[in-house]
């Protein structure tokens, strides 16, 4: 037996996710191989190079708690970092990074060459080799064959991928990229449904084509910060982005050239992202819309690239250019690539299991824009899942399923093996049910021990975020027993901050409650040696502690139905009462847990109380089971 060619787990794409897969799977002692169509487009950012955002930055940071990479990666390369949502509830807070994509991607290439028992190959997968329903390796399109336990598909927007530009089309990957043309059509004869999405991308102008005085520009935050954990918090400058705006001209342009869009004609039918709509979309489907904002951001330290985000097109080079010079700060603009739309196929999410196996290959995983989600955030998320479940899978444990109420991660896995999509799947505050308790700035809190479990969290890492924790519940604990005394520098405070005058003294964690005085208004009252990130805490906690204990009771009330397992042999056919579109729904997903049972669109209230009372039933037999036979 030839050891080159024998691996535990092989990971087929070399993107966000295909990174994430193949790291957490060789770190936790499996012996891997990425296998990459192109070495050289490892961590590629086809789109905008950018991190985080609402929900997206809340990701990031739970994949940084459990030892994942990306964080670290955003850190290295970042360029202009802001916090979002700052006028909102801490619960939608969160941070996004305009990173240089090629250090980005050169960050992850030397860890990725660094990790023992991490191999490196460039080639691309043509086909599957299955034995008895159960995965076995992988063959390339040069021949070569290498064989696996476990393989996880990472494929992005490969797999059949065609371009559209105007009414042109060919077949290619992101930004020209060669397509997965076979890997298709044998995850089909494996007995996997696949579908079609689309996504865009935007035209790329020339830095220097730009009249930057004339555009309102955005500095980043000049409070230093950081995505991961563990990284050091910096401010960043040097780098902007400025914000633009369409206007009449452009629309009434992009309406007399809609026969020349392939969404306007029809020439591309699948769906596409419905929180990110392309021009074409948003003139089709909101005519009577005058302006739509634009950013343009910065995709390198050394770049002349400019990003136009907001301004994703499938039309013609030619009126792509028309458009550019329409908007304020652009009327010079040279553009230097054009944008596209991109189709490609997907593996309906349903027929994973909520720890990303297939159900008609066994040791076969699916991670990234291949079950139907956009963002590298999500993808990376889901190649860290993937990555895990192969190992532990390996190593004979039972595979780890995060709950909704445990992380953004949990949400977004639940969500597509349970519900599906019928579009690309993207993570938004509004999904997760339990946002006041998952939080930006709580995620190491919740989720690092289960990374330390893995094996994904060092002593060193380990011993940081303990120690931390340790010295704010020190001081949380202290500051619960200090009174503020009133006089005329506290209520000098407190009148800075809009907030009511003290007559007497006051408890200083009864003062934080109030929607006014933050950490750093406390902290001129109250003498702290704790950081910001760490007293920050304290004040969320203290706030939102009401919230937070009404969605742990409901956390309460509903676990009852996670935990209720749904007996395998349950047909639900065999139902009575059960709706039509409820027993097709269910034969489809097949979910675990009555839980997830409950979230299947299509299956009611009703519904979810009959299959309850025959999982009684089941329960109860089997109990009368195991007494007749004693």
């Amino acid at each position: 037996m030839n050891r080159d060619y024998d691996y535990d787990v092989i990971v087929i794409g070399g993107g966000h996710s295909g990174c994430e897969a193949a790291l957490a799977a060789s770190r936790m002692g499996c012996r891997t191989l990425i296998l990459n169509h192109n070495l050289d487009n490892t961590a590629l950012m086809p789109c905008n190079p950018a991190i985080g955002g609402p929900a997206k930055g809340n990701l990031v940071r739970e994949l940084d708690a459990m030892g994942g990479e990306q964080a670290k990666s955003a850190d290295f390369s970042t360029l202009h970092l802001r916090w979002l949502n700052t006028s909102k509830g801490f619960a939608v807070r969160t941070l996004r990074a305009q990173c240089d994509l090629k250090d980005y991607a050169a960050h992850y290439g030397r860890v990725l060459s660094g990790v023992p028992d991490l191999y490196v190959y460039q080639g691309m997968a043509a086909e599957l080799v299955t034995d008895a329903n159960r995965v076995a390796g992988v063959v390339t399109v040069a021949g070569e064959k290498f064989r696996a336990r476990r393989v996880v598909i990472a494929s992005g927007t490969y797999m059949r991928g065609k371009v559209h530009m105007g009414l042109v089309s060919f077949p290619s990957g992101p930004l020209g990229q060669m397509p997965s043309v076979t890997l298709s059509d044998s995850l089909i004869r494996a007995g996997i449904e696949l579908s079609r999405f689309r996504t865009d991308t935007t035209p790329r102008i020339c830095r220097n084509s730009v009249d930057w005085a004339s555009l309102d520009i955005q500095e980043s935050d000049p409070k230093p910060e950081a995505f991961s954990h563990w990284s050091e918090k910096r401010v960043y400058t040097g780098h902007y982005c400025a914000r633009t705006r369409t206007s009449k001209v452009t629309h009434d342009i992009l309406k007399a050239a809609l026969e020349r869009s392939p969404l306007a004609t029809r020439e591309i039918e699948v769906r596409g992202p419905r929180y990110c709509p392309s021009l074409d979309d948003k003139i089709l489907k909101f005519p009577d819309k005058e302006s739509h904002p634009i950013f343009l951001e910065p995709v390198g330290r050394d770049s002349r690239e400019i990003y136009m985000q907001n301004f994703s097109t499938y039309m013609p080079p030619d009126v792509q250019r028309d458009i550019i010079h329409t908007l304020p700060g652009c009327e010079r603009a040279l553009m230097l690539r054009p944008g596209y739309g991109i189709e490609y196929d997907y593996v309906i999410p349903t027929q994973l299991e909520p720890w990303l196996e297939t159900r008609a290959v066994a040791g076969l995983y699916c991670s990234g824009q291949i079950c139907g989600t956009s963002g590298y955030e999500e993808a990376a998320c889901l190649g860290f899942m993937a990555g895990v479940n192969a190992a532990l899978s390996l190593k004979g444990r039972d595979p780890l399923v995060l709950g909704r109420d445990q992380a953004y991660i949990g949400v977004l896995i639940d969500d597509l093996t349970s519900r599906g999509t019928d579009e690309p799947y993207r993570m938004l505050p509004s999904r997760c049910e339990y946002r006041l308790t998952m939080r930006h700035d709580n995620a190491d809190r919740r989720l690092t021990e289960i990374g330390r479990d893995l094996g994904l969290i060092g002593d060193e890492r380990w011993s940081a975020v303990y120690n931390r924790w340790r010295l704010t519940e020190m001081e949380r604990e202290r500051i619960s027993k200090v009174r503020i005394a009133a006089g005329d520098f506290t209520n000098e405070v407190l009148r800075g901050v809009g907030s009511a005058e003290i007559d007497e003294p006051v408890r200083a964690l009864d003062l934080l409650k109030r929607p006014e005085v933050s950490w750093k208004t406390l902290s001129r009252l109250v003498e702290t040696e704790l950081d910001d990130e760490s007293g920050t805490w304290i004040e969320i906690e203290v706030k939102y502690n009401g919230y937070a204990e009404r969605e742990k009771r409901h956390v309460r009330r509903l676990s009852s139905m996670e935990k209720l397992k749904i007996p395998p042999a349950l047909s639900y056919l065999d139902i009575k009462g059960l709706s039509a579109e409820a027993v097709d729904k269910l034969t489809r997903v097949m979910p675990r847990t009555l839980g997830q049972a409950s979230r299947v669109p299509g299956v009611n209230s009703v519904d979810i109380q009959l299959i309850q009372v025959v999982i009684e039933r089941f329960r109860g037999e089997e109990s009368a089971g195991v007494r007749d036979g004693d």
